[in-house]
């Protein structure tokens, strides 16, 4: 399946800033076996003093700009095409929970997907006694380590409520599942926390899903919505697999990747500093449109 992504994301500041330093990861990139980007732009207006195009320790494509003049307002626009690929049928050789313990202590490195990375807490993901409870009693003996992710994921799908106005970008996933209500960026923290207290090794993915309007209603030109869902480690003859808790299903050709990290902290579209004063608003559209 091909797609023509547009977005924009801008940011208005009460009063004109000194200096600001901007790092940006929204281009998509090609994945070996998942998806292959053809063609991808980001502008940026005002345009910077300086930019750099690099990669995080995770792979994703960074890029880091620098304003040394004043600036009141910043607008980035991303057009790309990307092609994601069918995946292949996943067969199910992952281990139960007690073996994948061992395999993740046999399997420690520094390399870029090492779960070792993934298993602890990290800046945005803790542990806390309601989510892991919700976990355990999820983990049925005999399941194996893919079928328990599966089942965990559905069984948070139908206990939390999907609400925008629930939550924000701080909010932590106890709170959020303690109302019970969030929006992708909780379902995935919530899981990711259930996920690695029971010792699986699980990662956060942003990216892009691709949305159909109600039966016979036009789309609306930027609708939709940058997305997130979750990675976990099936054991070493499964790998890595991704499941999106929100919408109760396995990562498919709707889900268009552009970063992995342990959490949000790690894959944000836009975070940097400035200083400046007053408000800020900022706003953002996006349009997955299939070719």
């Amino acid at each position: 399946m091909r797609y023509e992504i547009r977005l924009t994301v801008g940011y208005d500041y009460g009063a004109r800033s000194d200096h600001a330093r901007t790092l940006v990861r929204l281009l998509p990139s090609d994945i070996p076996g998942k998806q292959i980007v053809p063609a991808r732009l980001l502008t940026i207006d005002p345009k910077p003093q300086e930019r750099h195009d690099t990669r995080d320790f995770f792979g994703n494509v960074m890029t880091v700009l620098v304003f040394h003049e004043p600036i009141d307002k910043i607008e980035l626009t991303l057009k790309a095409t990307v092609e994601r690929l069918h995946p292949a049928a996943s067969l199910d050789f992952s281990p139960d929970l007690q073996t994948l313990k061992q395999e993740v202590k046999a399997n420690r490195n520094l390399a870029t997907i090492a779960p070792a990375h993934y298993t602890g807490r990290s800046p945005r993901v803790g542990f806390d006694t309601d989510i892991t409870e919700f976990a355990m009693a999820h983990a049925e003996k005999g399941l194996s380590v893919m079928q328990f992710v599966e089942r965990f994921g559905k069984a948070l799908h139908e206990t939390m409520s999907f609400d925008p106005e629930a939550t924000d970008v701080t909010t932590p996933p106890a709170e959020a599942f303690a109302q019970r209500h969030g929006v992708c960026q909780d379902f995935s923290h919530i899981m990711i926390s259930g996920l690695r207290k029971l010792g699986i090794p699980a990662g956060y993915v942003s990216g892009f899903l691709r949305t159909l309007p109600p039966k016979g209603q036009p789309r609306l030109e930027g609708a939709d919505a940058m997305h997130a869902w979750v990675c976990a480690w099936c054991g070493v003859e499964t790998g890595w697999i991704e499941y999106d808790p929100t919408n109760a299903c396995f990562a498919g050709l709707d889900h268009i990747v552009v970063a992995y990290g342990r959490d949000y902290s790690d894959v944000a579209p836009v975070k940097g500093v400035l200083r400046s004063s007053g408000d800020q608003s900022s706003f953002h559209a996006v349009d997955v449109r299939p070719l």
